[in-house]
């Protein structure tokens, strides 16, 4: 909250901005002692509304006052914020920022008993930008919120917010405020950066904060909501905004990071950016360090993997996916190659960072059988330290949502389920059952106590430090099983209050509640202990082997050394042959311009001679277009 002193007129706008969670199967809101990490969306309109603020946009008779909340760590009290704004003369705006859809339905709930005693209530974020970015009309759930008196805003702030603002205090907010068919703001010259006060990274899992080097992403995938709300054309902060963001976390204490691009790999100006963080660290002595999100082919950008680890970054989210190439091209994925994957998570692996991968579920031509085979594939031949699985979801604002919703096929309306993590559509080969426990049951297979000890050896044979990886793993294993939330969505230990319940929803008498949330805490906290004491078992058994160093596997394996035959990586069905041949096809031609050679393999490319199974003939030349792999049959 920004400082307060009080007027001769006793008004002071007040400006309060609340990132909602979401509601659980039983309808209770999402909340933790400590939660994953903050919201970005929070951070970067916080730091606006600071400096509208500073700058007494309302002018002298009327400052401005800022509250923040993140409902995933802290509850919103109703009464003490109507009193707030009550107390200063009535003026004020609730604006529940960086809303997604799965929190959609909880931010008109925490919007109704504002809406009730006359206060101005605003809705932005991913959710209402993407219907208006990708739908002809506004749909049934957004129409229901302006019917209720909400005010929604489409697009980002960073042009807008003085504007909002004073429409507020005139108590002439509009119906709605629509950006996205505008040029989306520059980012090189924002006064005023994402920024949170450190109470708020203190509620945080590992006091971790987050911002943006940069917004927008060029490639096309269809799941994908940020190409259509942020853009394909890369926008970029300047390395003296991104040192700006730095010293001023750090100066509060707070030195840990989460750049939440999309694709730092793909920011133009990642070079000098690295270049500046690496003379903070190196030369003016400041400890911070980074994950950063990047594709599948970052590893052949000369020094980016070098300078990524003197920068101080530890972990690195990869969207692998999927892994096999018919579903990667059905969803406009083809940067991805699965020639590349090992050599890829090989190159993180030598400079000692941990690597995580996403990998959705649902793709065209997934069973429950093919993803099963898939996990057991990617267990022994790709040295991944987390893998996170996602439902293929139709968020609204993706291209997947846009054409099933022109072709009326059926979406869940309740948008609670769209966290990726249930099933809210149909599937040609899985029934819905099939599909949501495939999920289930992948985070099985993946975390099993024998992988968990093969990720840890590869970790300590890496250099990497595992008594650091452990609680990560120990993270990833546990969210689903014993909270049945995803790790993203999880934190240190659940708070659930009595009334926080959705809307339509009874409040369940006090015992009956309280006796299954004593329950509850008593289950997990036996869950929790029994899998900290395994891991811990498998850590000193590793610390204590004389060879555990020397540790080498398939999934180690140098790219050059392998025989392809024997991979299932390349292997799996016809379109995995199909892609490595096309691949390697692409990669000699390439190879042949630049040398000048008649023979050549691309510099690094995997020495991969597939046969043909089955009678599979090698595709034509066509295929080398690109479009190999949209014909082929599945498996």
């Amino acid at each position: 909250m920004t400082e307060s002193t009080r007027t001769k007129n006793g008004r002071r706008f007040q400006f309060i901005l609340i990132k909602p969670s979401h509601y659980d199967a039983d309808g209770y809101v999402v909340q933790w002692v400590k939660s994953t990490m903050p919201s970005n969306s929070l951070a970067a309109v916080y730091g606006l509304a600071v400096d509208a603020a500073e700058r007494g946009v309302l002018g002298p008779d009327l400052p401005i006052d800022v509250t923040a909340i993140d409902e995933t760590n802290k509850r919103v009290r109703f009464d003490e914020l109507i009193k707030l704004i009550k107390d200063n003369g009535g003026e004020g705006l609730v604006g529940i920022v960086g809303v997604q859809s799965n929190e959609f339905p909880r931010s008109v709930d925490i919007a109704r008993p504002f809406l009730a005693e006359g206060i101005q209530v605003m809705i932005g974020g991913f959710h209402v930008s993407g219907c208006l970015s990708m739908l002809p009309e506004l749909p049934d759930d957004i129409k229901a919120a302006q019917d209720l008196g909400i005010s929604i805003f489409a697009g980002e702030a960073e042009e807008h917010m003085d504007t909002v603002i004073r429409d507020a205090a005139a108590h002439n907010l509009q119906p709605i405020y629509n950006h996205m068919k505008e040029e989306l703001p520059c980012l090189a010259d924002v006064p005023a950066p994402p920024f949170l006060p450190k109470d708020f990274v203190d509620r945080t899992v590992g006091n971790v904060t987050s911002f943006d080097a940069g917004r927008g992403c060029p490639f096309q995938c269809s799941f994908c909501t940020i190409i259509n709300v942020q853009g394909r054309k890369s926008r970029y902060r300047t390395p003296d905004s991104i040192e700006k963001i730095l010293r001023s976390n750090y100066e509060q204490g707070v030195n840990r990071f989460f750049i939440t691009d999309d694709n730092f790999a793909r920011n133009k100006d990642w070079e000098a950016i690295y270049d500046r963080i690496i003379k903070l660290r190196e030369e003016d002595g400041l400890d911070v360090r980074f994950m950063i999100q990047v594709d599948t082919l970052c590893h052949k950008i000369p020094n980016f993997i070098e300078k990524s680890k003197r920068a101080g970054v530890t972990r690195v989210f990869l969207g692998l996916e999927n892994i096999n190439p018919a579903n990667l091209i059905a969803a406009k994925k083809r940067q991805n190659k699965i020639t590349e994957y090992r050599k890829m998570l090989l190159e993180w692996k030598r400079v000692g960072i941990m690597t995580f991968a996403g990998y959705i579920l649902g793709f065209p031509n997934d069973t429950p059988e093919s993803i099963k085979q898939d996990l057991e594939i990617i267990k022994s031949e790709l040295p991944l330290d987390m893998l996170e699985f996602f439902i293929l979801t139709p968020l609204p604002g993706s291209e997947d949502h846009q054409v099933l919703s022109k072709k009326g096929v059926w979406m869940d309306p309740d948008m609670n389920k769209y966290e990726l993590e249930h099933v809210v559509t149909g599937h040609e080969k899985m029934s819905k059952e099939e599909w949501q426990g495939a999920y289930e049951s992948a985070w099985r297979i993946f975390y099993t106590r024998e992988h968990l000890e093969t990720v840890l050896r590869r970790a300590y044979a890496s250099g990497v430090n595992i008594r650091s990886l452990m609680p990560v793993l120990f993270w990833f294993k546990n969210a689903v099983p014993v909270e049945g939330l995803h790790p993203l969505q999880w934190g240190i230990f659940r708070i659930k209050h009595r009334k926080d319940r959705r809307s339509g929803l009874p409040i369940e008498n006090p015992i009956t509640f309280y006796a299954k949330y004593a329950a509850e805490i008593a289950r997990k906290a036996t869950l929790l202990g029994k899998s900290w004491w395994e891991l811990k078992r498998i850590v000193k058994k590793i610390e204590a082997d004389p060879h555990a160093a020397d540790y080498k596997d398939q999934a180690l394996t140098a790219v050059a050394e392998e025989d392809s035959e024997h991979m299932g990586l390349y292997n799996q069905n016809e379109a995995a042959r199909v892609a490595v041949q096309r691949e390697l096809r692409v990669a000699n031609k390439a190879t042949v311009q630049a040398n000048g050679a008649a023979n050549g393999n691309g510099k690094g490319q995997p020495k991969l001679s597939v046969k043909p199974k089955n009678g599979f003939a090698t595709p034509d030349a066509a295929n080398e277009s690109g479009a190999a792999g949209e014909k082929a049959p599945a498996a």
